[in-house]
């Protein structure tokens, strides 16, 4: 019993430092997963993860609202097919909002000067950056706006809105 004890409170203790650091094990298989039901939902996706300089994948991002909304995701960067930082999305909006939804969400960056502006730290997209829902063909006449490209895909929920409001996006270095 006293073995049983001890085990339960060293893995105790190291699940709680790996919250508490940020780590998540399952981090990157969640990126790689939403990456894969992107490509299945709009297999034209293809050209911006192969020619991106980097891009970042928020795999589930809650969100919800009464009039003023918020929402919130964590995600994992890649620059050039490799992993290389976590980011955090959160976002604030006013107006007409009712309801809860989750999606997933991609930003790519189109090269290094849009990539180092988001690695800076607190990188905003405003309200005019629009985000593409990724369906079928949606990306076929999609370009870049000032180096950055936004799709996105609901999961589940709904949600009426009419706001305004922009996304911070923050970056850890792996």
């Amino acid at each position: 019993m006293k073995h049983l004890i001890s085990l339960i409170l060293v893995f105790t203790t190291l699940f709680s430092a790996s919250v508490m650091a940020g780590w998540d094990p399952n981090e990157e298989d969640d990126a790689r997963a939403a990456i894969a039901a992107f490509k299945k939902a709009d297999p034209k996706l293809e050209r911006f993860f192969e020619k991106a300089y980097g891009y970042v994948v928020y795999p589930t991002v809650g969100k919800g609202g009464i009039g003023i909304g918020g929402a919130y995701g964590s995600g994992t960067v890649f620059q050039q097919g490799k992993v290389v930082g976590r980011s955090r999305l959160t976002q604030v909006t006013i107006g007409f909002q009712l309801g809860g939804q989750a999606y997933s969400e991609i930003i790519f960056f189109k090269d290094k000067a849009a990539m180092d502006r988001f690695k800076a730290g607190n990188f905003e997209l405003g309200a005019q950056v629009s985000a593409v829902a990724a369906t079928a063909g949606a990306s076929a006449n999609v370009d870049y706006s000032s180096g950055v490209a936004v799709f996105t895909r609901v999961k589940g929920g709904l949600m009426y809105e009419a706001s305004v409001g922009g996304q911070v996006l923050s970056f850890d270095a792996r």
